[in-house]
């Protein structure tokens, strides 16, 4: 590993990099990128510094962390150019498994960082029908979010657990690329966010933020991360698939109770009938 700055504020990160298991190496980039434009101008020793260890992390960390020191360097007129063309350099294409979890682990702003950065991946625009959209504002306004994820799983084309894991998540950011992949309209979308997920509708400023993020997100990116949803956790082809711990406990009843599994007459074998005739 290359000689660290003498920099009193890295110390607890040197401390990690001495145990075993835990790499530190996104966060000492970014540690190391914010704190040198903390400063206009930098003597050469300083630069050299830099590079060096700049240019030997960029190439070992995650796209995300990649994305969020070029949003960092962009606007810093200093930055050293061999940084740029690293940071420029294209990267092995992470696994779709791995994107989406990268999504779900990132905080909110590092999920904005992702989306902006699927540009140029191809993905078909999956527009639902006004139907499915309709039930989805209904089943919203109606505070049934067991009702809206059934609705939403087929409509996305991703496996029940990925579609609670998007209705569930507490910052709201996958709900927002979801609906916007599916081509909901600004209006309705600001009355889920109201109503759906009560975390979420209580907040005046969060409601606010990511209508903001609807607006600004294109629907070419948010086809881009449904897609990769897809391919991370396609929809299975089972009979049932409960979406809720609610229908779990439902089927159970079920199955406890003799009356429910009776037989409907009407669809009982014609030969049944005709022995009792």
């Amino acid at each position: 590993m290359p000689k660290f700055p003498a920099d009193p504020r890295l110390k607890g990160l040197y401390d990690l990099a001495s145990r075993d298991g835990i790499d530190i190496r996104p966060t000492l980039l970014r540690v190391l990128t914010d704190l040198y434009v903390q400063k206009p101008l930098h003597t050469l020793e300083e630069e050299r510094q830099f590079v060096e260890l700049a240019t030997g992390l960029i190439d070992a960390v995650d796209p995300t962390t990649r994305a969020i020191v070029a949003a960092t360097l962009r606007d810093y007129a200093a930055t050293p150019p061999p940084v740029w063309r690293k940071l420029s350099a294209e990267p092995p294409p992470p696994r779709n498994e791995d994107l989406c979890e990268l999504f779900f682990a990132a905080p909110s702003e590092e999920r904005r960082l992702i989306l902006v950065n699927l540009v140029g991946r191809r993905a078909a625009t999956p527009h639902a029908a006004p139907d499915t959209l309709a039930r989805l504002e209904a089943s919203a306004l109606q505070r049934n979010p067991s009702e809206f994820t059934r609705t939403l799983r087929p409509a996305l084309g991703v496996s029940a657990q990925l579609a609670l894991r998007i209705v569930q998540d507490s910052s709201g950011e996958p709900l927002v690329v979801a609906l916007k992949a599916l081509g909901m309209p600004p209006a309705a979308l600001q009355r889920v966010l109201l109503f759906l997920d009560p975390a979420i509708g209580q907040s005046v400023r969060r409601v606010h933020e990511l209508a903001q993020l609807f607006d600004e997100l294109s629907a070419d990116a948010a086809a881009q991360m449904l897609a990769i949803w897809r391919a991370a956790s396609p929809a299975r082809k089972a009979l049932h698939e409960p979406v809720t711990v609610d229908d779990e406990r439902r089927s159970a009843r079920s199955f406890a109770n003799p009356q429910a599994r009776r037989v409907n007459p009407a669809r009982e074998p014609m030969s049944r009938k005709s022995q009792q005739s």
